[in-house]
């Protein structure tokens, strides 16, 4: 067992995941009955009793939310590391700003959760912004918190790059695939691959500039594209691109076999900008809304500063609901 260190570290992690759900429910459980006995042996003028009886309820209502909350993580990838894709639609200028925008959200996310956040490669734009960028984002649930992400996000506001300030409308897409690791299960043929070296285009000093250590990994069969130049060391953005590539090939095999057992059917959204799953408003009003769930807020600023798990919370709670339904059904 201990002899693959990754692997018996995933299983150990899972069943850690498991202890904490069933501790969880035990206490709630435990904390409700010991209310139960206070209230049928509690005398109704016994006001110290009563406030006690109050602190406890309190308790198990906040601790009943927290238990929810680790109830909704209970995909079978939904504890991995991910990464994020974002790439911006046709627009120029004013997409690709918008893309640098979300890059930047998902890395103020990153640290109001204290995970660890990486670029892993980036493209910068033309005059602003960015054409592409994937992050690489550590944590426990970081896959099953993001997974909710992927989709087009849209955005409305005055262009700062439109002399005669008119209002535009953008979109930008995100992808988000969990760290496979060891879990993955999938072979690739060195013979199905194309690898590029090329030059860093971003910050890190002179060897970044200077030395062809970026990496690109094109997968012929499928056409996916993966690319690293988070590291000064060319083997090192290899092995980045060779992990990326795993997880993606991983999820595409994922989603093939959910879609064969008809468990994604008509939820799954495609990356197409006809599919946008929220709008960000800037004017001629400031909102925020979910379409697929309908959580909104008004505090635009909060969200692109990584204030959003209103949304991602309200994500799980309506998957949750439609496998829940879904069960009834069955």
């Amino acid at each position: 067992f201990w002899d693959d260190q990754k692997s018996a570290m995933v299983i150990v992690n899972r069943l850690a995941d498991i202890k904490e759900k069933v501790n969880g429910y035990e206490k709630a459980l435990a904390d409700m009955k010991d209310i139960n006995d206070l209230l049928s042996a509690c005398d109704e003028k016994d006001a110290e009793m009563l406030d006690l009886i109050e602190s406890m309820e309190a308790d198990l209502e906040n601790s009943s939310k927290e238990l929810r909350a680790v109830l909704l993580f209970s995909g079978e990838y939904d504890a991995l590391n991910c990464t994020v894709d974002i790439h911006p639609g046709a627009g120029g200028t004013e997409a690709q700003d918008w893309a640098s925008m979300l890059l930047r959200m998902y890395g103020r996310w990153a640290e109001r959760h204290n995970f660890k956040c990486q670029v892993l490669s980036i493209e910068d734009g033309d005059e602003a912004g960015i054409k592409s960028a994937t992050l690489k984002i550590s944590g426990h649930n970081a896959y099953g918190m993001l997974k909710g992400e992927k989709g087009v996000h849209r955005l409305v506001r005055i262009s700062p790059f439109d002399a005669n300030a008119r209002r535009h409308t953008s979109f930008s897409s995100v992808n988000v695939v969990p760290e496979f690791g060891p879990v993955a299960d999938v072979v690739i043929d060195p013979k199905d691959l194309r690898i590029d070296i090329f030059r860093s285009g971003g910050a890190g000093g002179q060897n970044v500039n200077k030395v062809s250590s970026a990496v690109r990994i094109t997968h012929i069969p499928t056409g996916i594209v993966v690319s690293s130049e988070a590291e000064r060391d060319q083997p090192k953005n290899k092995a980045n691109c060779m992990a990326m590539l795993r997880d993606k090939l991983m999820q595409k095999k994922v989603e093939e076999r959910e879609a064969k057992m008809k468990s994604i059917i008509g939820l799954q959204k495609n990356i197409e900008w006809g599919s946008q799953i929220r709008s960000y408003v800037f004017q001629p009003y400031q909102m925020v809304k979910d379409h697929r769930t309908d959580a909104e807020t008004g505090n635009v600023q909060a969200v692109m500063d990584g204030d959003i798990d209103l949304f991602i919370y309200a994500y799980l709670e309506m998957e949750a609901k439609n496998a829940d339904a879904q069960k009834m059904v069955g």
